[in-house]
């Protein structure tokens, strides 16, 4: 008996919003049911002696406090700079809205 068939596939493109061709429901179908049977196999894998990853390590510390640094303040100097530099070049602009520049049409 099979997990995964044609009317199983029309079910899952409804959820997904999605047109699937009835020439290629019973392939997909099969394709989903091979997937599904590899996970069946994973499943019978011995991981009894490997430990879990957590993002590749478990050497994280999230819950730090934030602090200012050297590098930050210099980041914050650019920020301004190109603020400044942005609303300069605005109040040359000839044209300007709600801090967007108008320029002419390229396309008709």
């Amino acid at each position: 008996m099979r997990i995964i068939d044609k009317k199983t596939v029309e079910h899952l493109a409804e959820l997904a919003r999605i047109e699937i061709p009835d020439t290629e429901k019973e392939k997909l179908a099969g394709d989903l049911e091979n997937i599904l049977k590899h996970f069946e196999e994973l499943k019978e894998v011995n991981t009894d002696k490997i430990l879990p990853m957590n993002g590749g390590t478990t050497e994280m510390n999230v819950m730090r406090e934030d602090e200012t640094s050297e590098i930050s303040n210099k980041q914050q100097v650019t920020r301004d700079k190109k603020q400044e530099t942005r609303d300069k070049f605005v109040r040359e602009f000839s044209e300007e809205k709600d801090g967007f520049l108008k320029v002419p049409a390229v396309f008709e």
